[in-house]
């Protein structure tokens, strides 16, 4: 039976309008369906060890899985959340009410002075009004986020079911959508690759890189008495995503914070040294052993897809934004294959 142009018009028509409205149906729960996405590719080792020593049951496999999911991932970030909201709330009481970062301000800015032939101008060293700008975006926004317990809550539930389906029948979804798919199975099968390479490349390289240097550097700032080491620490993990800087951008503060305020000397030494023996160790050792076999984008462009996805997208397009940076090109290597073959 053949059909007409205009039926298969009316159909693509039809189609359009109907993904269109379950887009905008799923909308509210896109950030949550991402990340069960992310974390199902990220976590697909795990799961397999799990399936396997289930006896290839897969119901419980999954179960077991996103639990699994839940106590390493989830928990964690929400009590870190809750510390960082505490932490950042005493720092800006204290920037307020006190001028804690008033006084280190007029010891940098003398020290500087005292080289004499350097001409700065007055408030140059004014370090509390931008802090006290940034934890007030902080605030507002941790703020904004905790009044929101109930999305919260709805969230992280359908996360979690998302998470067990892709796990418990990821396999047969990725079978269905090579099968939809108007592209051959091999280059079905390119995305599925570039994509999964991205996630891996992304969360397990540069995010477990990322953490494990704000870890180190928590303990340090711990250690070393800089007051709120959970949230400059957290910090610091952002940080080091920033290429050429890194922790950089949070502990030459901290060191200059320790060396012209009350503390002994000692301690900035102290955490000058933690910062170069552990902190950038890891990144120059463990972070191309793990980048390093992931994709191969040029680091601007990551910086850029970065940023442009969390200001799109929030904070989720910190990971959608590299996805859809592999994603373009895995579709620019299968165009141009398929150039290459049509030019034979």
């Amino acid at each position: 039976m053949g059909y007409s142009k205009s039926e298969l018009y009316f159909l693509f028509v039809l189609l359009a309008g109907a993904v269109t409205l379950v887009f905008f149906v799923f909308q509210p729960f896109l950030g949550a369906l991402i990340l069960a996405v992310i974390f199902a590719t990220v976590f697909s080792p795990a799961h397999k060890k799990i399936l396997s020593v289930t006896r290839e049951n897969r119901g419980l496999a999954a179960i077991l899985a996103t639990l699994f999911v839940l106590v390493i991932i989830v928990v964690p970030i929400t009590f870190l959340s809750i510390q960082i909201f505490k932490e950042a709330t005493q720092l800006y009481s204290s920037l307020v009410n006190n001028g804690g970062a008033a006084g280190l301000s007029r010891e940098i800015e003398g020290f500087v002075r005292g080289f004499g032939f350097l001409s700065i101008p007055d408030g140059a060293f004014d370090f509390s009004r931008y802090i006290k700008q940034g934890l007030s975006f902080l605030i507002q926004n941790l703020d904004t986020v905790f009044s929101n317990v109930a999305k919260i809550m709805v969230d992280i539930f359908i996360l979690l079911v998302a998470l067990y389906y892709l796990f418990k029948d990821g396999h047969s979804l990725k079978k269905s959508v090579v099968a939809l798919s108007p592209l051959q199975d091999i280059y079905d099968e390119t995305i599925f690759r570039k994509l999964e390479l991205a996630i891996n490349s992304v969360v397990r390289g540069n995010i477990s890189v990322a953490v494990t240097q704000g870890v180190l550097s928590t303990i340090g700032l711990f250690i070393f008495g800089v007051p709120n080491p959970v949230l400059w620490g957290s910090v610091a993990a952002i940080a080091a995503l920033v290429p050429g800087f890194g922790t950089s951008l949070v502990l030459v503060p901290a060191i200059l914070f320790l060396f012209f305020s009350s503390a002994t000397a000692g301690a900035a030494i102290g955490l000058l040294v933690w910062w170069i023996v552990a902190v950038s160790l890891v990144d120059n050792v463990l972070g191309p052993r793990i980048v390093g076999h992931g994709v191969h984008l040029h680091p601007f462009l990551i910086l850029l897809s970065i940023l442009g996805g969390i200001a799109y997208f929030g904070a989720i397009g910190f990971l959608f934004g590299p996805l859809m940076l592999s994603l373009l090109f895995a579709l620019l290597e299968i165009y141009s294959t398929i150039r290459v073959a049509r030019n034979k």
